[in-house]
């Protein structure tokens, strides 16, 4: 079976980092990614995809992503189910990053920041023209030891 991800997108906030109950660290973000293709009404449409990175990987995700970095995302899709706070069983489906590139320089302070992907910048990179890349060397702790906190409630 096969199970990998590679997305280009920008993200649409800032990362989430936060420490599970058993200690380990874990980064929440949203990319957005152009279709490939426009619209009726000739414009271009994105997807909004749940990504999260565990480990080393979330604390550089939190450390050096900002809304509007442009990223690139390797990993496996993920579903899972969760009680939430109001006893509802709810299901979210995510990419679990395992590699993560940083495709353009970081922003200066009050620079503007483009809303979604601009055609054309899948193939952007710093000013050396190499991407940071950072990945996680580890399996993800959710593999092994999935926390009750993870479980319940976190979407």
């Amino acid at each position: 079976m096969l199970n990998r991800i590679q997305l280009i997108g920008r993200l649409t906030r800032d990362p989430e980092l936060r420490y599970v109950s058993n200690g380990h660290p874990m980064a929440q973000f949203t990319l957005a990614v152009d279709r490939d293709f426009k619209n009726a009404a000739g414009d271009r449409e994105a997807d909004f995809i749940k990504c999260v990175a565990w480990r080393k990987l979330a604390e550089q995700v939190g450390q050096y992503c900002a809304r509007g970095r442009l990223v690139a995302v390797e990993g496996r899709l993920q579903s899972r189910a969760y009680e939430a706070s109001d006893g509802a069983r709810r299901r979210v489906t995510e990419v679990v990053g395992d590699r993560v590139w940083f495709l353009d320089s970081r922003r200066a302070e009050g620079e503007a920041v483009p809303e979604a992907v601009p055609e054309g910048t899948a193939e952007a990179a710093p000013a050396d023209g190499q991407p940071e890349v950072i990945e996680d060397a580890e399996a993800s702790p959710e593999e092994a030891n999935r926390s009750e906190e993870w479980n319940r409630g976190h979407s």
